[in-house]
């Protein structure tokens, strides 16, 4: 089976190869063809993980590694895919910390999926996207595409304009989330069933079943237990109580606004220039001419490992919640989930996956086309959502706000309308201003070429 990864040179993919590396399934993926326009990054890239396959065949002399090629040929690298990852990033890390610094300097939050951030990187990205889209169509009508690309619901939707059902979003904070309580519940996550349900970084847990009993009132009693995990530090033991449910981290942005963006605006350096400047490192250690075996793959390591022990350092900061615990930095499985999924469509192995697909009839406050985030179950025919209760108001508001918001991005991408751009901004609950929103515009056109094209 052979799997395309676009943006193969992206920190994340040695996740990808390493779970692949631990498959021994038949039928699994026997070659990774890496796609970036940046060759520097896929000589890096490669060498990280050709240090992967000699770390798994040293220490297992069973282990095939999966054949690994680069490209920088669009078209050559889905020619043939069975499975192609989505994981690029329009504007680089670059294009991440200009979003964060001209949102800040308006007051208001910059994170690259979230609020002013999210709408900037989804006007670049969605345009791209869609054309990608296209040339799968086109040159591997046949293939799955699985969205790792930010903002992952808003390009899974349009995505799926082109290719239907056969793209599906991925995202590792409901992953995470489920399996952190779960634990703290005292069960198996693999066992567990996770009531989630919203938009990509913009859900709830609202129930986590163990042997058909729902646990989470138990854990919701327990204050010492709930502030023993990362959300629970982050929002607090009476507000997930008056919510009656876990929120995904990413929330912390909605329910604590002011005391973020404030924290963001003192912080040194914002995430997006942290991660440039960290990955430039890397990047330039990593394909340093005669490297020597293993050098690379230490270096990502120790990269990865700082990476995650900063992961939303200022959310923590303005919670006045501690660092990241040890429990808290693996990673969030997204690589796993991944795994799962094509194993499910390839070998029609039933899995159930917390996914991002179109709504159909899921929830009735949003259009059959709507990208959402629940669970789903995965067969040969691709992933179908389940059935959940319906969102209370609360969560109504915020979900349908934000998908108005995704449908003005759409919009906008479309047409080239500054109009609709404008819109997008303006009536995102975290954007309190017309005004802003059309500075926030301005700014954003001025910075980013990729944005040309709205008039």
């Amino acid at each position: 089976m052979r799997l395309t990864i676009l943006g193969g040179g992206g920190f994340r993919v040695p996740l990808v190869y390493g779970a692949l590396l631990g498959d021994r399934a038949e039928g699994r993926v026997s070659q990774v063809t890496l796609y970036d326009e940046d060759p520097a990054r896929l000589t890096a890239m490669a060498r990280v993980l050709r240090d992967q396959a000699a770390a798994a065949s040293a220490a297992d002399p069973a282990v095939r590694a999966p054949t690994v090629t680069v490209t920088g040929d669009l078209d050559e690298a889905l020619r043939g895919a069975d499975f192609v990852f989505s994981a690029i990033r329009v504007g680089g890390l670059e294009g991440r910390a200009a979003d964060e610094r001209i949102a800040l300097a308006e007051g208001v939050l910059g994170q690259e999926t979230v609020g002013a951030g999210g709408i900037a990187y989804g006007l670049r990205t969605v345009p791209v996207a869609r054309e990608i889209a296209r040339r799968i169509a086109r040159g591997a009508p046949e293939a799955w595409v699985i969205n790792f690309t930010n903002p992952a619901g808003l390009v899974t939707e349009a995505m799926a304009e082109e290719l239907g059902e056969r793209v599906i979003g991925i995202c590792d904070s409901p992953v995470g989330l489920g399996r952190r309580i779960a634990r703290l519940l005292g069960a198996r996550p693999q066992e567990a069933w996770i009531d989630y349900v919203g938009l990509n970084h913009l859900g709830w847990v609202r129930g986590l079943r163990i042997g058909g009993r729902d646990e989470l009132p138990r854990l919701l009693a327990d204050t010492e237990a709930l502030e023993s995990f990362e959300e629970g530090r982050l929002f607090g033991a009476a507000w997930l109580r008056s919510l009656g449910a876990i929120p995904n981290e990413y929330l912390h942005y909605y329910y604590f606004n002011r005391d973020t963006v404030r924290a963001y605006q003192e912080a040194e350096q914002t995430r997006g220039a942290f991660l440039r400047d960290q990955q430039r490192g890397f990047y330039a250690e990593a394909g340093r001419a005669g490297t020597p075996a293993g050098a690379a793959l230490a270096a990502w390591d120790r990269t990865r490992a700082e990476r995650e022990a900063t992961y939303m350092a200022e959310n923590r900061e303005a919670a006045g919640a501690p660092e990241r615990e040890e429990s808290d930095l693996e990673s969030g499985g997204y690589e796993q989930v991944a795994l799962a999924l094509m194993r499910a469509i390839a070998r029609d192995e039933r899995a159930t996956l917390i996914l991002n697909v179109r709504n159909g009839s899921t929830l009735s406050v949003l259009d059959a086309e709507a990208v959402i985030e629940v669970p789903c179950l995965v067969d040969a025919n691709g992933a179908h959502p389940m059935g959940v209760a319906q969102l209370p108001l609360h969560a109504v508001g915020l979900v349908t706000a934000v998908k108005a918001v995704e449908r003005e991005i759409l919009a906008a991408a479309a047409s080239g309308s500054r109009a609709d751009a404008v819109k997008a901004f303006a009536l995102h609950p975290l954007i309190d201003s017309v005004g802003v929103a059309r500075r926030l515009l301005d700014g954003y056109v001025a910075e980013h070429p990729g944005l040309a094209y709205l008039r």
